[in-house]
């Protein structure tokens, strides 16, 4: 689900990313489009005004006497704004000196007051004639607006005295094509980003298919599938990504194959090893018990030798066992056989049978009831104080509670030392198998594998064990704590209940 959602998520960064650059794209090409379209409208009816009204001004205006009547100003502003440009005209001119007189072809539609004070001084403003400057008066034009509606406001005076004329055309029609205009390039650019979208969903299926594809068999392969291969066809990037796949698959499939057969080879090794082992380790054995019986009748200079092949011999075999349970483990075959287990009980049995009473101070409620691998739960509690005490030494305390787990209640089972700690660096190593931090502690006698088949117990059962050290009121060290956490009804992790596991396991002392 969330590799179909991070897909979704690709799919839409190039949906996004396609439909900004249509966009963008669109939106330049109507903006330039339209300031074109609009310039070159505006221009036209604006020039065919323009020369349309100074064609007048010099045919009809310059016709008119020197002190034309109000009269004769409007006849001549309604025969200019009669022809074919459709615009108004106002005609201003002197009846007298400084007595201006006015005549519009609409004085409804277009008065004195709708043309701008700027365009009216500019019109009436006289320029020396030179070479370059053959007119004393020029035509001026505005773009205004008014109630909404754009017009174009032009004018001119004629010269030697003559009255000074203003046209006012409205461009509403030129608004409405421009309107139009921008409409159509609005609805081309809507249709130009929907096509990109639907390009890019193509693109990015075409794009995202074999992504998919390789995400898949990536999956597949840190499942543990390693025959999973790619079907590679083409010749593009996506093809070359999918054959180096392949060929990495391939030979992670080889090397995985090759430490599978060496693994198994070793495996196989230390339990025929351990099993040709336990032949002879039980004649020698058998005669170490009946050397160990008459120890006090032999002669003193063969007594310690005596003592000492027992010793070795026992070592030997703790440690034969604790190979072939190690072999267990690594084969999968080790099994939980479920009983429910009074915890006090348990951790009692395990004190007594190893003479550890008197160096154990338990803390732990009888009746506190477990469904548990009563002899695993043994072998983790003798590995766990028999450690405490080579390490720590006594008093070694036990306590026991219950705690809210993440399935249900969890059993707590805390040893504590008063030694002198785990050495900081020693405590990731101290589960390690066959590891013995020999030069921090006194010399050790275990083969260095107690700790390690103690957390194999412990994880056969769904839990852990932790490692710490304690520290008094003033911050010393004072002693190490393990810590075993197991849920108090193992059922769920067992799966099948009838299974009886192996041999014992070995105690590391």
């Amino acid at each position: 689900m969330l590799a179909r959602l991070r897909l979704s998520s690709l799919r839409l960064r190039l949906v996004v990313v396609f439909a900004l650059v249509a966009l963008t794209a669109a939106v330049s090409a109507s903006g330039i489009a339209y300031w074109l379209n609009r310039e070159a409208v505006l221009k036209r009816t604006q020039d065919s005004a323009l020369n349309d009204f100074r064609q007048e001004m010099q045919n009809r205006a310059a016709a008119l006497p020197q002190r034309p009547t109000q009269d004769d100003l409007r006849r001549t502003a309604e025969q200019m704004a009669a022809g074919s440009a459709n615009y108004q005209v106002l005609l201003l001119g002197e009846r007298a000196a400084g007595k201006p007189i006015v005549g519009a072809s609409d004085p409804d539609a277009f008065t004195l007051a709708d043309v701008p004070a700027a365009l009216r001084k500019a019109v009436d403003t006289r320029r020396p004639v030179t070479e370059t400057n053959p007119y004393p008066y020029h035509l001026f034009w505005q773009r205004t607006e008014r109630g909404g509606t754009p017009y174009l406001v032009g004018g001119t005076r004629i010269d030697g005295g003559g009255p000074a004329g203003y046209m006012f055309k409205s461009l509403a029609a030129e608004k409405a094509d421009l309107n139009s205009l921008s409409w159509s390039l609005g609805i081309a650019t809507g249709l130009a980003v929907i096509g990109s979208v639907l390009m890019a969903q193509v693109a990015a299926t075409t794009v995202l298919r074999p992504v998919r594809r390789l995400g898949e068999a990536a999956r597949q392969l840190g499942e543990g599938k390693l025959d999973t291969r790619l079907r590679v066809t083409g010749a593009d990037e996506l093809s070359d990504l999918s054959r180096t796949f392949n060929s990495a698959a391939e030979n992670l499939q080889k090397k995985v194959a090759d430490m599978s057969a060496r693994e198994e080879s070793s495996r196989r090794f230390v339990a025929d090893m351990s099993h040709e082992l336990r032949t002879p380790l039980t004649a020698l054995t058998a005669v170490t018990e009946v050397l160990e019986d008459e120890q006090d009748t032999l002669d003193p200079m063969i007594a310690p030798a005596v003592a000492l092949v027992v010793s070795e011999t026992r070592r030997l075999n703790d440690l034969v066992e604790n190979l072939m349970e190690v072999t267990r483990f690594d084969a999968g075959t080790a099994r939980l056989v479920l009983d429910d287990v009074d915890i006090a009980d348990q951790i009692t049995a395990c004190v007594d049978a190893r003479a550890w009473l008197d160096a154990v101070d338990l803390d732990a409620e009888r009746g506190l009831m477990c469904r548990l691998d009563p002899r695993r739960l043994d072998v983790i509690l003798a590995n766990l104080i028999g450690n405490a005490l080579k390490h720590g030494g006594s008093p070694v305390r036990v306590a026991v509670r219950t705690e809210p787990g993440p399935d249900g209640e969890d059993l707590v089972i805390a040893v504590r030392d008063h030694g002198p700690g785990i050495p900081e660096e020693v405590l990731p190593h101290v589960f390690d198998r066959f590891y013995k931090a020999s030069a921090q502690r006194p010399r050790s006698e275990g083969s260095g594998l107690g700790l390690s088949i103690a957390m194999e117990n412990a994880l056969i059962h769904g839990g852990t064990i932790t490692a710490a050290n304690s520290a008094d009121e003033d911050g010393a060290v004072d002693g190490a704590v393990f810590v075993l956490r197991l849920p108090r009804d193992a059922s769920a992790v067992a799966g099948e209940p009838d299974a009886r596991s192996g041999r014992d396991g070995g105690v590391d002392q």
